[in-house]
């Protein structure tokens, strides 16, 4: 393949980087995750809850901003048929 070709056919796939919107929801979800986590192996029900209602926040932004419409879903590949896995 000339190399010349490569680029322009993965410059055509786009990318699964997300908007900075979706980075916001998911971080707020990991942070609310390990909050909830850390109180836990602290034995603090309150630092528990903080981090679950952290995660739920992060959750209503994931379905306010949407994020699973980030999903790109790339072509088919060539080559890859269920005899080549061995």
């Amino acid at each position: 393949m000339v190399e010349g070709q490569k680029s322009e056919q993965t410059e055509n796939l786009g990318s699964h980087g997300g908007r900075a919107s979706s980075w916001l929801a998911v971080t707020v979800m990991l942070i609310g995750f390990t909050v909830g986590g850390f109180g836990l192996t602290m034995d603090n029900w309150m630092v528990v809850w903080i981090g679950v209602g952290l995660f739920v926040v992060g959750g209503i932004l994931a379905l306010v901003f949407d994020i699973f419409t980030d999903v790109v879903i790339d072509a088919p590949r060539a080559g890859m048929h269920a005899e080549d896995h061995r």
